[in-house]
Formats: C-alpha cells, sequence, structure tokens
C-alpha cells in the first residue's frame, strides 16, 4: 500500500488515514486572491469525553490567519514544531497565504511577524473583521466561510508588490530541487547575490533564505524516512548539505520533533501493522 505524505502544505505531520482524529479539508479562494492566497483550510474533529490528542505541526514559511472558537489571530511563520492539544468536538478555519502573499496587506516587513501573532484589527478594518468574526460564528458551513473570507481579503487587497511574485518563483525553487542545500546555490540559480536574498526574504517572507532551504531539505528527509527510501544515514546527511550527522539529527528534531530513528521506526511499525489492499 502507497502512504501519502504526511507533511501537507499546511505543516501538520501524520496525516495519514486512521492515524489523525480529525479531518482537513483545503478550499481555493477567490481567483483575484489566487496570487497572495494558497488555500482556505478547515480542520474538524469530535473526541470522546475526556479524550485528548496531541496534533503536531511542523513550521512552513507561510503567514496563515487562524480562526478558533477562543481567538482569531493572524500567526507569521513559526521557527520550530509546536503541539495543538485537541478535546471535544471543534472546528478551525484557516487562510494560509503563500510566501510574500500577506506582505501587500501588512506593508512592513513580514519578519516582524516571525515567531509571534498580531490580532486580526491591526491589519484590517475594524468593521471588516466585525462581519468576518459574526459570518464565522453564524455558521459552520465550509461555503459561508470561505465567502467571509474572500470579503475581507478582497475589500483590504491593495496593488501587489512585483517582488511579490519573484519570491514566491525562489521559494517554490527551493521546494522542488532538492540539489539546493546552500544560499549561494539558490543566488546562483537565479542570478541574485546573498545580500539580495536576505533582504527579499526578510521583507517579504519573514525568515531567512538558509532557514527554508534547511526546513524543506528536512522535511525531504522526512519523507524518504516515511516512505523507507533512506538506509544509510551518513549518506543522508551528505545530501542535504550536513557534514556533521550529529548536526543533521539536531536539526530534524527541532523541525520535525523527534530524531530521524524515531521517525523511521514510527513508520516502519505503521507499515507493518496495516493491512494490504488491493
Amino acid at each position: 500500500m502507497q502512504h501519502q505524505p504526511s507533511i501537507p502544505a499546511m505543516g501538520v505531520l501524520g496525516l495519514r488515514g486512521d492515524s489523525s482524529p480529525f479531518e482537513l479539508t483545503r478550499h481555493e479562494p477567490a481567483p483575484a486572491l489566487r496570487q497572495l492566497v494558497l488555500h482556505y483550510w478547515v480542520v474538524r474533529w469530535e473526541l470522546a469525553h475526556g479524550q485528548t490528542f496531541d496534533q503536531q505541526v511542523v513550521p512552513n514559511p507561510c503567514v496563515n490567519l487562524i480562526v478558533e472558537s477562543e481567538r482569531s489571530a493572524i500567526y507569521g511563520p513559526a521557527s520550530s514544531k509546536y503541539t495543538k492539544r485537541l478535546s471535544g468536538r471543534g472546528v478551525v478555519f484557516g487562510v494560509k497565504f503563500k510566501p510574500g502573499g500577506f506582505y501587500p496587506y501588512i506593508r512592513r516587513p513580514v519578519a516582524y511577524l516571525a515567531d509571534r501573532a498580531l490580532l486580526l484589527e491591526e491589519v484590517f478594518d475594524r468593521e471588516a473583521v466585525t462581519a468576518f468574526g459574526e459570518a464565522l460564528a453564524g455558521s459552520e458551513e465550509t461555503a459561508v466561510r470561505v465567502e467571509a473570507a474572500d470579503r475581507l481579503l478582497l475589500q483590504a487587497q491593495t496593488t501587489v508588490d512585483p517582488q511579490v511574485a519573484l519570491v514566491q518563483q525562489l521559494v517554490e525553487r527551493i521546494h522542488a530541487d532538492r540539489a539546493i542545500t546552500r544560499v549561494e546555490q539558490l543566488g546562483q540559480s537565479a542570478a541574485l547575490n546573498s545580500r539580495k536574498l536576505q533582504r527579499l526574504f526578510h521583507r517579504y517572507v519573514g525568515v531567512t533564505p538558509k532557514w527554508v532551504i534547511q526546513l524543506y531539505r528536512l522535511q525531504d528527509a522526512a519523507e524518504r524516512l516515511e516512505d523507507g527510501t533512506c538506509r544509510d544515514w551518513t549518506e543522508l546527511a551528505l545530501e542535504l548539505g550536513y557534514y556533521d550527522q550529529s548536526h543533521f539529527i539536531h536539526d530534524f528534531r527541532s523541525i520535525i520533533g523527534t530524531t530521524p530513528e524515531a521517525y523511521s521506526r514510527r513508520f516502519k511499525r505503521d507499515a507493518e501493522e496495516m493491512p494490504d489492499s488491493e
């Protein structure tokens, strides 16, 4: 049986069939928003009384606007994995912006948002935020929430900085090309010097290009551990630009939340316990 990747765009770890007690769905924004917004996402769960579930979420280089029952906020890129404890019944609605996609709304370096949160009123018109909140409070229907998010973002939309498209191309290049393990390689492929790359990522993404490269290469490593294609730890570390295996293990744990060996054992055990399917 072929397993689905356990690190989807939202950054949630371990969404594999019955391994997680909730449902994640993604929905497209209005066409006029698609240069800035990757997708809307909805998570629903229902746990038995007294039961809790710790969901692991890995970092990603995106800003998220998240609406929960207890609060709504805009979250910048997080530098490390975090754990969200779920209980009872709930639904969370989110807007995941593309890298650089939140800059036209905040109009200041997105690095300001790294590892922190803002209230919606700090970015959007207060009356628009109130209308958005009332729409979501009045219905758990996904279509209603998507329409409300479209309205909020379209009302606030301004002229898109042309550099946003460049930044998105750079991040996509990092994501797609596993051979990129150093900032210098990215700069050479894009004909940009390292200083220019640092400025672009500081202003539009909120994290450094080195961090984004490390993040995606470690997620690549996690996928290889999951599907069983990794056999030699030293070779894997070298492939990803690590010349010290202990450094690789440290960074893997900081992003994924466990050691490579433990992560590999987890999915090997799951595969052995999972019945074959036609």
